[in-house]
């Protein structure tokens, strides 16, 4: 373990952190907020200090990362940018429990949109900045963008990527991993800014533009309004519908555009079957909430909302999801544990996994009917190597047992069984909406609220980064 070199670069992190909170302090200071320009001063500031100080005391000739330094770096990173983030929520007020806080904050950097705020338009302008950015700072992945950003990042730093992006298997667009990092965030970027330019076009204003478009672009889901974005025209929901879809897409079908490889796009089975569920869904859902709605074009669009909203587990809401049958509700929860592609801003499973998962069980029916038989598994027209075969067979088993364990450590809440299990699959997927009794997750212990804390930041991280990188075995010589 290169110890110099997982501290260094954490000290580079907390750096970037310190100056994304410039931007809502900037934020603060236009609309005359300066308790929270205080607060965010305060806290950049602090945060600056301990990184220097970390930069200073250790450096590191050797630049090389491989898995283990990986795997740490995306554990102590994500807490510690979670653990900083909740401060200006504190010292402004906005949310005085640290506990809280930090739930909200986590549940921000992991995109997951859960909220303990019963009344979000309290807000002030700079939190509500703060709150959305880092969805969109989360969506990409925070490592991603230190790749981009700092210098000196070995072309291993591959490993960083691989701990932090979702799905089976993450790779090189090109061969240099920082350029690799460059591009993601350049198609991030032009995608985020042009659904400001289609939202601001509509009935919202320029920073209604910016924060409602962080949430999509991060698959986030936090909004500035109690009423989600049902607060908005029907134009701007159609607007958010399609870009969460296109946030749920694997960012490499973007790259292949730019490359004109329009052939390649088209064949993506991962793309086809999300587009697939999102078409089917909607139209059953539709059909069966039509009588809930005075036109069927209602109907429509609130259910194509609804079904994009939580198959990219991005959790925006212009109905009540609650009130819906039981089939909808049952197809909207399946939707929850599925989610988008790999390589997305988006949470769940991915479906890549569930393509493979039954490719397997396929080939496994095959060669009990037929033993001599030598069936290769493939996915995108490659042959699947057994090493991911295996391994996506050991996370889902993992997925389970997380899934089980949180849902066993929040069940003595009085809250019953619907609420406290489908709040336990929506962190856990970071999704932030659940079924239930209980309209946000105000009323939780502060127990539960660290335990599905901890489940989100499992499931941004897709579970092996944080045990490997907290695990004492990863730290020894």
């Amino acid at each position: 373990m290169n110890r110099k070199m997982v501290f260094n670069t954490l000290g580079r992190m907390s750096l970037v952190c310190a100056a994304c909170l410039l931007l809502p302090a900037a934020v603060s200071l236009i609309y005359g907020e300066y308790e929270s320009v205080r607060a965010f001063a305060v806290v950049s500031a602090g945060a600056a200090a301990l990184g220097f100080l970390l930069v200073l005391i250790f450096k590191s000739k050797n630049h090389v990362i491989y898995a283990k330094e990986g795997f740490a770096i995306a554990a102590l990173s994500w807490i510690g940018i979670s653990a900083i983030g909740a401060v200006p929520f504190v010292i402004s007020g906005a949310i005085p429990n640290y506990v809280n806080a930090f739930f909200e904050t986590v549940s921000g950097f992991t995109t997951t949109g859960a909220s303990i705020l019963e009344d979000v338009e309290t807000l002030s302008h700079g939190m509500h900045f703060w709150r959305s950015f880092t969805h969109w700072l989360g969506g990409m992945g925070v490592i991603v963008l230190v790749m981009a950003v700092v210098r000196n990042v070995s072309d291993r730093s591959i490993h960083l990527m691989r701990a932090e992006m979702p799905g089976p298997v993450i790779g090189k667009l090109v061969p240099k991993a920082r350029d690799t990092a460059k591009i993601l965030y350049y198609i991030y970027i032009a995608l985020t800014l042009s659904e400001v330019a289609f939202l601001w076009a509509g009935d919202m204003n320029l920073f209604e533009a910016f924060v409602h478009s962080f949430g999509t672009a991060g698959t986030g889901g936090f909004s500035i309004k109690n009423a989600s974005i049902g607060a908005y025209s029907t134009y701007s929901q159609i607007v958010i519908t399609v870009f969460m879809l296109m946030f749920g897409l694997n960012f490499n079908l973007y790259y292949l555009m730019l490359m004109r490889k329009f052939r390649a796009v088209m064949k993506s089975s991962e793309m086809r079957l999300y587009l697939s569920l999102f078409v089917i869904s909607t139209v059953i859902i539709t059909w069966n909430v039509s009588s809930m709605y005075d036109t069927l074009g209602e109907a429509l669009k609130d259910s194509a909302f609804s079904v994009s909203s939580i198959i990219t587990t991005t959790g925006y809401a212009t109905a009540d999801m609650n009130a819906w049958p039981s089939l909808s509700k049952g197809i909207l929860l399946v939707l929850m544990c599925i989610g988008s592609c790999a390589g997305s801003t988006a949470g769940g499973l991915k479906v890549s996994r569930i393509i493979l998962i039954f490719k397997q069980i396929t080939r496994e029916v095959r060669h009990m009917l037929h033993p001599r038989s030598v069936n290769a598994v493939k996915f995108e027209e490659k042959d699947v190597d057994e090493a991911t075969q295996k391994s996506v067979a050991i996370y889902l088993a993992f997925y389970l047992l997380c899934l089980v364990t949180a849902f066993l450590l929040i069940s003595w809440e009085r809250f019953g069984f619907e609420t406290n299990l489908t709040a336990t699959i929506s962190c856990f997927n970071n999704i932030g909406p659940f079924f239930g009794t209980q309209s946000c997750y105000a009323n939780y212990s502060a127990f539960s609220k660290i335990v599905l804390s901890v489940m989100m930041m499992l499931g941004r991280l897709e579970i092996f980064p944080l045990i490997i990188g907290l695990s004492p075995a990863t730290w020894k010589k």
